[in-house]
């Protein structure tokens, strides 16, 4: 029989290890994937992880490094947070989306006014967008106790079905010649995300994660709030005799994460994406997900992370161009970076006993 021992104190050093570990592991059988679908694995890693930093146009990839990067670091840092309180918003698409609708709505609604309040009521907008929705799943948790995990997760469908809705309807361009879609926001000045400093690829939406990397770390380390959340996390009745309120720690969780999320689609839509339209959603909420784990849900992990995966996405996409690798293998690269993540840490906290002994 097999079955799993928790280890009595698990090793420190492979706990720091685990996430180098497993992007060893994913660099290794993305490698055989890639063989299996007859490509060179050696280029392809090299594709992936080397030619958007070092090779050719270098110098335009590693601008779109914080373009990528950012929401994922912004939408990870308040995953990150609920994380740790044993609060599990998988949801996080469907808030990144609501905050790009309430963002653009702000910007539609004033359009073709210029003032220099609209690009700051989008920011609040995109905010209470991702918390409004984030909040669905904290009432339902708090009064039911329905599963924030189903609730949040389901949640981004509906998302998705009010995202086509409103690029086919009450969004729609009036000057777009019927097709679907609203008016571009980077041609709105009051209304546009540019870049900051000219080849970076730094917009707000950059600069907003760096906050909230900053943010989270107080919050976390200095905060009696920060204290709460970790005991919560690491022993529930242990807060409750500590005199944590679970139902606003998880009003707390998921509003900050959702707000987080809701501002990341808010300065994606303003920017790089620019206008509402039913595929905008580019699955960052998911992807934060792994972002969040691998950087061992402390903000500076997430930070690293996110650059990580960011490479991953810039690398994916000049390897479908250049070696005409399908999307469905660079997505099974990314997913197989979460495997070996959860399957190293598993190992780190436990041991395998087959029959009476140990392995």
């Amino acid at each position: 029989m097999i079955r799993l021992e928790k280890r009595p104190l698990p090793s420190q050093f492979w706990s720091a290890a685990t996430p180098v570990v497993a992007v060893i592991a994913t660099m290794i059988a993305g490698g055989i994937l890639f063989a299996i679908l007859g490509k060179n694995p050696v280029d392809a890693i090299r594709t992936i992880f080397w030619d958007p930093l070092f090779g050719a146009n270098a110098s335009y990839f590693r601008g779109q490094l914080m373009v990528k990067a950012g929401p994922l670091i912004l939408i990870g840092a308040g995953l990150a947070v609920g994380f740790r309180a044993g609060i599990w918003n998988i949801g996080a698409e469907g808030q990144y989306i609501m905050g790009a609708i309430c963002g653009a709505a702000v910007a539609l609604a004033a359009y073709p006014l210029e003032a220099w309040w609209i690009f700051p009521a989008m920011v609040i907008a995109g905010a209470l967008g991702g918390w409004a929705w984030a909040m669905i799943p904290a009432v339902l948790k708090n009064r039911f106790g329905a599963s924030e995990i189903l609730v949040s997760l389901m949640l981004v469908y509906v998302a998705q079905n009010l995202l086509a809705h409103m690029a086919h309807g009450p969004m729609k361009n009036p000057q777009g010649f019927g097709f679907p879609g609203s008016r571009n926001l980077q041609q709105y000045p009051s209304a546009s995300n540019p870049e900051l400093i000219v080849g970076t690829g730094l917009h707000w939406g950059g600069v907003a994660a760096l906050i909230a990397v900053i943010a989270t770390y107080l919050l976390m380390s200095r905060h009696i709030a920060g204290f709460r959340i970790r005991v919560a996390g690491e022993a529930p009745r242990a807060a409750r005799f500590a005199g944590v309120i679970p139902q606003r720690l998880v009003s707390l969780c998921l509003g900050l994460s959702g707000a987080f999320a809701g501002l990341a689609g808010m300065f994606e839509v303003a920017g790089p994406s620019g206008q509402i339209t039913d595929s905008f959603n580019a699955g960052y909420g998911y992807t934060a997900i792994i972002v969040a784990y691998l950087g061992r849900l402390h903000p500076l992990g997430i930070l690293l992370a996110g650059l990580l995966m960011a490479l991953t996405y810039i690398g994916g996409d000049l390897a479908q161009l250049t070696l005409q690798l399908p999307a469905a293998a660079i997505q099974a690269f990314q997913g197989m970076l979460l495997f070996f993540l959860l399957g190293f840490d598993l190992l780190t906290n436990y041991r395998i006993r087959i029959g009476g002994g140990r392995a």
